[in-house]
């Protein structure tokens, strides 16, 4: 009994540690990726581990007319996408002991908080243009995280409940299901939200051209190692929601069922498989898609919630297919 306790503490490790070390990963390599198409050679894939090492050694330094929220924001983001990596599918198909803890809604909303804490941050930081990030943040959010939920509700349908485990099995062991046609609108409106949440949906332009700042004007006046926190939380987010669409919606498979540690090391290996794919996609669709302006996002948003409003609507019409 001692011993599958350990198991399970050293498997709860691996999860964790696979969120937080392999996160930064995922942009090195889809940045490579886009300059190889461009035929440039671009920068190392272990570039944002070069970054995040250079900021955690640099100095702090504090707006003046900042408060203590400025400073705690970045590592409560942190957190709270710790705790998320607790309990969504990663390595396991079966839930770990804080699994219980939140449910697809529950990670939502916890999301959502996160992300509440960045926008009162950039607040805080009372300059032009962190100001700025945090109005565009919420015109977006206002809703992006409705379409979570919308999509998550649609998922409810699907299983009966919003835990994630079954939904996987459900989807993984169920043909008809599968190939439905509230699965598929939903996994479509969820890639589309994807490219938004993640910061793949091209706009006039990103970094520090003022037109096209949306999570860099809110991170604009953080520094040193508060700055490492805020982008490798951003890189967590980005991580868990693309493996939430993968082992839920998309490639529900290849998750380890046994509790032992070899099997989960062998997830993690499926998982980054299965990642390398999904980038592939994104970067492809990056790299075709006409840039938008950055205020037509919203009507992409529309559209993704209109998806996931047609795949609750497609069950009660279709069911679930053949």
């Amino acid at each position: 009994m001692d011993s599958e306790i350990i198991t399970t503490q050293i498997i709860n490790i691996i999860q964790v540690g696979t969120v937080v070390l392999m996160s930064p990963l995922i942009p090195g390599i889809i940045n490579r990726l886009k300059a190889m198409i461009e035929s440039k050679h671009g920068a190392s894939i272990f570039q944002p581990y070069y970054d995040l090492s250079k900021l955690l050694k640099k100095e702090v330094v504090i707006p003046e007319r900042s408060s203590f929220i400025f400073i705690a924001a970045p590592f409560i983001t942190f957190a709270a996408y710790l705790v998320i990596s607790l309990v969504v599918p990663i390595v396991t198909s079966y839930p770990l002991p804080y699994g219980i803890l939140l449910d697809l809604l529950g990670g939502a909303l916890m999301f959502g908080f996160a992300g509440t804490i960045s926008i009162i941050a950039a607040l805080d930081a009372r300059t032009n243009y962190t100001i700025m990030g945090a109005s565009r943040s919420v015109s977006f959010t206002a809703l992006a995280e409705p379409t979570l939920i919308m999509i998550f509700f649609a998922v409810a349908i699907i299983s009966g409940t919003n835990n994630p485990y079954i939904t996987n099995k459900i989807l993984a062991g169920s043909a008809s299901w599968y190939f439905s046609a509230t699965h598929i609108l939903v996994a479509a409106a969820f890639f589309m939200l994807l490219l938004v949440e993640t910061g793949r949906l091209p706009v006039e332009s990103s970094g520090l051209m003022e037109l096209g700042m949306l999570d860099d004007a809110k991170i604009m006046e953080y520094s040193g190692k508060l700055l490492a926190l805020s982008k490798w939380g951003g890189y967590m987010k980005n991580f868990l929601l693309m493996s939430v669409f993968l082992n839920v919606f998309v490639i529900p498979w290849g998750m380890s069922n046994h509790t032992d540690v070899i099997g989960a090391l062998y997830s993690v290996g499926i998982l980054f498989v299965k990642l390398l794919i999904l980038i592939v996609v994104i970067v492809i669709t990056e790299e075709t898609f006409a840039k938008l302006r950055l205020f037509k996002i919203l009507d992409f948003l529309s559209i993704s919630f209109s998806l996931g409003l047609l795949s609750i609507i497609a069950l009660f019409l279709v069911g679930r297919g053949a």
